[in-house]
């Protein structure tokens, strides 16, 4: 498979991919992940949903193509520029509320509702505040990681790293695990 059969890019997505370019972001989220996001969010309507690292938007826009009108998305990213592009294109959508925090602390504040779907696209939630992240999610919700398969840009040392976070997930039985081969590598676990 390859990009061009992906036909429903979200309608704002050609516009991001143009500022990934334009200031040389080259951490861009998989456009095959952005599909399962979508399809797994539509699948809870009036849903609350939740994206650690936003970067620019990337994979916001396709959580925001699977949105129903009642619907509500927190995305979280410590980084100040990014937050603002992404609030340039998200910032009018009443269903989305973009957050610049240290993601670890606003993991350990957060005191609302538990989420539908939460998509750990950075460092807090995913290698570090595991058990508070897990603890956010609803009965039924969708855990979702990706860049489980060995990436160009890790750092030395980092599949230790992503073994100990497959071996941590897999001894849970509160979640059912489903690891897949695709895309960049992901899981997504449903908590019981």
């Amino acid at each position: 498979m390859n990009d061009s059969n992906i036909l429903d890019l979200p309608e704002i997505y050609p516009q991001i991919e143009a500022k990934c370019s334009e200031i040389g972001f080259s951490m861009p989220s998989d456009k095959y992940i952005g599909t399962l996001l979508k399809a797994l969010i539509s699948s809870k309507p009036h849903g609350k949903f939740l994206e650690l690292g936003t970067g620019i938007g990337l994979s916001l826009a396709w959580m925001v193509d699977g949105l129903d009108e009642d619907s509500s998305l927190i995305t979280v990213d410590n980084n100040f520029s990014f937050s603002e592009i992404a609030q340039g294109y998200f910032g009018a959508d009443k269903r989305v509320d973009i957050i610049c925090a240290d993601g670890a602390k606003w993991i350990k504040e957060y005191e609302g509702a538990p989420f539908d779907l939460i998509f750990a696209d950075a460092w807090p939630g995913k290698y570090s505040e595991l058990e508070e992240t897990l603890a956010l999610l609803k009965t039924g919700g969708f855990y979702i990681i990706d860049d489980m398969n060995a990436q160009p840009n890790w750092p030395t040392g980092h599949q230790g790293n992503v073994d100990k976070l497959l071996a941590y997930l897999e001894q849970r039985e509160d979640f059912s695990i489903c690891k897949m081969n695709w895309s960049t590598g992901l899981v997504v676990a449903t908590k019981k």
